[in-house]
């Protein structure tokens, strides 16, 4: 039974879809004028892990994840850069999607772009205006009319008079209240704009969303989520215009993902912590930031730090040790062997709210079953190995080869489910300085050294190996390796 918090109650709820066996999932996506930071890609893996749940258990998942490509922000970037807007946002659209590649984010079903989705924002807008919840203000500007619809904060938990004894937003004649928002902006000489009943102009960016999620999912639909800053006034505004102008139920249940923060600040530029997926994939592989991001619940904080990425390194690198030497390909039959219960735990933890982090902790536990088994009862290691891989798929971890992992060769994440990424590539984020080839000639150097009694070459071979970040394993089998 599957418990999902839902933001707009404040609890925990047994999920129910609207339609059976199917679910509609909408996220707010990137706004794309620079390249994607931390929080985005705690985005990207956190709805990513719940779409492959949500399949693991059987769900029909359509999921859509909006790109915003007109903006404020991306009007001035493009003009301080001197370049056309959709040169802009087409190179910064390609690099995100090739950095939730690296992360194993499997591509959404639907990607509308706000651009072209101008015609839905403008029937929409008609319908407020129709139904009496929008109005155009005294600049030729539309607005919404917060105080016409009933309820508006209770997704937030805000109060309309508090927001409006408290409104920090700059006094603006052209509105009837302070706390009316835009749904369509006049353009300003030099903008990019779009022919509209109300003049030349853009759409706001709230209005985007609702025109979107409910053309492509339905004016009513299972699940939206979202990075928490975008509870208030994004996602409150949303659901003021999608009811307003269908006259339904927005969404069901509403989903946020924690704020990420640094060595216990929040991330900002202002703050000089702000750190681009890029510079973090240049330090450390993408599947250690993945089992980073999934250790922790995705409504709890995450603190980054060189510590906790070193931590999450060390941590997925004990797991890969688990299937090393092993077939972790063996075909998984229901209820044979002791996985099963590990099977169970895994889901029983998912299903509290995916709770990731205490399904890690049962990959970890299986991981030592491995281990234990594997000198006693190496068929059922085999059985164990595969059932922790299979586990650590739905998380989209632990899918590379063992050898290449401890290697340090480039892969990318595999996705589960026959899903195909659709032309990614693997991508090499350590530099190996020595290759596999070297490696193993010296190796065989330093072990025809030790069969001389040379010790002091066979040491000098394990001390050149070690600066360069190979680490040598001696065991009865034979002599193995991995870069740290």
């Amino acid at each position: 039974m599957l418990k999902i918090h839902n933001s707009l109650t404040g609890r925990k709820e047994v999920f129910t879809p609207i339609e059976p066996g199917k679910i509609r999932l909408y996220v707010c996506g990137m706004t794309v004028y620079d390249y994607c930071h931390l929080g985005h890609a705690r985005v990207m893996v956190v709805f990513d892990m719940v779409v492959r749940y949500l399949r693991h258990l059987g769900y029909q998942v359509t999921y859509v994840r909006n790109v915003t490509d007109i903006d404020d922000k991306i009007i001035k970037r493009a003009n301080e850069n001197g370049e056309p807007i959709a040169a802009l946002t087409e190179r910064f659209i390609e690099a995100m999607h090739e950095d939730e590649r690296a992360l194993g984010v499997l591509p959404p079903d639907i990607e509308p772009r706000a651009t072209r989705s101008i015609e839905d924002m403008l029937a929409m807008i008609r319908a407020l205006i129709d139904r009496g919840y929008a109005y155009v203000g005294g600049n030729g500007d539309v607005f919404y009319a917060v105080s016409r619809f009933e309820g508006y904060g209770r997704l937030s938990g805000k109060n309309i008079e508090d927001l409006r004894a408290g409104e920090r937003v700059d006094v603006d004649e052209a509105k009837r209240d302070p706390l009316d928002f835009v749904l369509w902006k006049m353009a300003k000489p030099g903008e990019p704009y779009w022919d509209s009943p109300w003049g030349k102009g853009r759409p706001g960016w709230h209005i985007e969303c609702s025109a979107m999620s409910t053309r492509c999912l339905g004016n009513h639909f299972d699940i939206h989520g979202g990075g928490m800053d975008l509870q208030f006034p994004h996602h409150e505004n949303e659901i003021a215009q999608s009811e307003g102008a269908t006259g339904e139920k927005f969404v069901n249940l509403w989903m946020h993902n924690g704020f990420v923060r640094v060595n216990e600040e929040k991330m900002s530029k202002s703050l000089g912590n702000f750190f681009t997926v890029r510079e973090i994939l240049a330090r450390y592989r993408p599947e250690v930031v993945r089992f980073f991001i999934l250790n922790s619940h995705y409504r709890s904080p995450l603190n980054y730090s060189d510590e906790n990425l070193d931590e999450a390194n060390a941590a997925l690198t004990r797991l890969y040790t688990a299937l090393r030497g092993l077939r972790c390909d063996l075909p998984l039959h229901e209820g044979e062997g002791r996985g099963e219960s590990f099977i169970a735990r895994f889901e029983e933890a998912m299903n509290d709210d995916f709770n990731t982090a205490e399904a890690i902790a049962v990959l970890f536990d299986l991981a030592r079953e491995v281990n234990k088994a594997r000198t006693v009862n190496p068929a059922e290691a085999e059985k164990l190995a595969a059932t922790l891989r299979r586990m650590g798929g739905v998380l989209g971890l632990l899918q590379a080869d063992p050898e290449d992992w401890f290697k340090g060769k480039p892969h990318t994440i595999k996705p589960t489910g026959g899903v195909s990424f659709g032309g990614s590539a693997p991508i090499t984020f350590i530099p190996a300085a020595y290759s596999d080839e070297k490696i193993d000639e010296l190796i065989q150097q330093r072990l025809d050294a030790r069969k001389n009694k040379d010790w002091a070459t066979a040491d000098r071979i394990r001390d050149e190996l070690k600066e360069q970040g190979i680490v040598l394993e001696d065991a009865t089998g034979g002599t193995t390796w991995r870069r740290l």
